[in-house]
């Protein structure tokens, strides 16, 4: 049998109403070329039609690629993801409730795969308890025509005295996959790779599913000439291959190729970063890092998190600690923007489901992210904005089961005007949105969670410090230069409780000259 096809072939396998699934981390992986030429057919013939999407985690570049191909009404008829605001064409059908959504955490998801592959109902875990994925809560529903479809995804069950979450599996059938180079037998590698993404996964919960998998490379190899293993998706599970378009076949969407990415070449990092400039996002960055040990592994979120690295390295502290990607990546330099997932220089990539095994087990010391709204009993919203759902990604499986948890922003949003002086903050004009509120709009991150679990909950911001205690947020510190009721109550929603031991924030964090920290043992 000759697998090997052009692109609309292998697009003519899908038929209505069919089950579809792609994976992408990001812009990392896309089988872009096949998306595009499913969209074309649609646009053009009205067909296929009527699908069923899911998707791991967030494969899209915002406004374009990825799963924004598929934003077409007709074309999709319900979507099981992981994130949207990476595929906001899908997501502006999710706010017109054009079809059913549920927003599933991506750790989950990739879980699911495996799950699917093994024949198995579902899955059991603790993550998304208490949490808008909690079936008592919105049960991962996105929008009001998951909840008017009568569907369920998720169920609560309790063993032995415990409480749980039951995710359930389905059929999948047919798939995309992205590889680097696939023999005419349909055996995948991933050489010029930067993410693991779940692609055996996935080919393995399609093909067992009696599904179809299509793979996308970028070249073809004859039969018998792979090493094995180097082969990441055994030819049997294969049904067509693709080489796909060079313009639809970039390592990631915004760089065509950085071998630094797939760890095949190490490339000079050393001396080409200046220092960062001292800010208010700066002095975020630097308390934060007073919050990690030594030898930590730990996650770094997108925002003023991702400057922590900056301020490890500035205190020629980073090779004191681990970092990591929840895509699998370990160590490096870790990217942003729409290049996230990957790392300059990593020492290890693993699979994307099996960095969440070690989450999920608690292997982070600690993890650092971004906060859109706090309450007062602790809990996060980053999913859910003036009624509109974006869904959690990682989120919910890298704070769930971490040891210590900081959420790291600005004290308000919006347009302000805060200025760093003789070792001292002075605000001039503050942004107008505050950040805490009497109760979230959705609940991402739940603090009575983690009180029960034991973590440890910082919230750091340029001005104030909060620790989740059994009093719900506790003001701990606050930034030289600040006045409490003027800066910090007045502007909060909620009146958070005082430590009796509240301190002025370390002096060093609004110098210009490095602090000289040291991490703890």
């Amino acid at each position: 049998m000759n697998k090997v096809m052009t692109a609309r072939e292998a697009i003519d396998l899908i038929q209505d109403n069919m089950t579809f699934a792609f994976t992408g981390f990001v812009s990392f992986g896309l089988p872009e070329d096949l998306l595009v030429t499913l969209e074309e057919k649609f646009i053009n013939e009205g067909s296929p039609k009527n699908l069923s999407l899911f998707y791991d985690a967030a494969p899209g570049c915002r406004e374009e690629h990825g799963g924004n191909h598929l934003a077409h009404r007709g074309l999709i008829r319900r979507i099981h993801g992981g994130h949207l605001d990476l595929n906001r064409k899908l997501a502006a059908l999710c706010s017109e409730n054009a079809m059913p959504v549920f927003m599933v955490p991506q750790d989950v998801n990739t879980h699911l795969l495996r799950a699917i592959a093994g024949g198995e109902p579902g899955i059991v875990t603790k993550i998304g308890l208490k949490t808008y994925a909690d079936p008592r809560q919105d049960g991962c529903r996105a929008n009001q025509a998951a909840w008017d479809c009568g569907e369920t995804v998720v169920e609560l069950l309790n063993i032995d005295g415990k409480e749980y979450l039951f995710y359930k599996t389905f059929p999948i059938d047919i798939c995309f996959i992205k590889g680097t180079t696939a023999d005419t037998d349909g055996n995948v590698t991933v050489e010029h790779e930067a993410v693991l993404n779940p692609i055996l996964e996935l080919a393995a919960a399609t093909h067992n599913s009696g599904g179809k998998v299509i793979v996308q490379v970028d070249r073809l190899a004859q039969a018998g000439t792979l090493k094995p293993k180097d082969v990441k998706v055994p030819g049997l599970l294969v049904d067509a291959i693709v080489v796909g378009r060079p313009e639809n076949s970039k390592q990631c969407m915004v760089e065509d190729y950085n071998p630094s990415y797939s760890g095949e070449v190490k490339i000079p990092v050393d001396g080409q970063k200046k220092a960062t400039a001292l800010s208010i996002k700066k002095v975020i960055a630097r308390r934060a890092a007073m919050e990690i040990g030594k030898n930590s592994f730990i996650n770094f979120g997108v925002g003023v998190p991702q400057l922590i690295a900056d301020v490890l390295a500035e205190e020629k502290l980073a090779e004191q600690v681990v970092t990591s990607v929840e895509s699998g990546v370990i160590g490096g330099v870790p990217s942003g923007g729409l290049a996230m997932g990957s790392a300059t220089n990593p020492t290890a990539i693993i699979k994307h489901p099996e960095m969440f095994d070690l989450y999920h087990g608690g292997a982070l010391a600690a993890a650092f992210l971004g906060a859109a709204e706090i309450d007062a009993k602790g809990n996060v919203n980053v999913t859910k904005f003036n009624g509109k759902s974006v869904g959690p990604g990682g989120f919910i499986g890298i704070t769930q089961p971490t040891k210590k948890v900081c959420f790291c922003g600005t004290f308000t949003a919006g347009k302000s005007d805060i200025k760093i002086e003789d070792g001292k903050l002075r605000i001039v004009n503050d942004g107008t949105i505050s950040k805490f509120k009497p109760n979230v709009e959705q609940i991402t991150f739940s603090g009575e969670y983690a009180l029960e679990s034991q973590q440890e909950v910082y919230f750091i911001t340029e001005r104030a410090v909060f620790k989740l205690t059994e009093q719900g947020v506790t003001l701990i510190e606050i930034a030289p230069g600040v006045d409490l009721e003027n800066d910090i109550l007045s502007h909060m929603e909620f009146k958070p409780h005082i430590a009796e031991n509240l301190c002025e924030m370390d002096k060093r964090l609004f110098e210009e000259a490095p602090m000289g920290l040291t991490l703890t043992e």
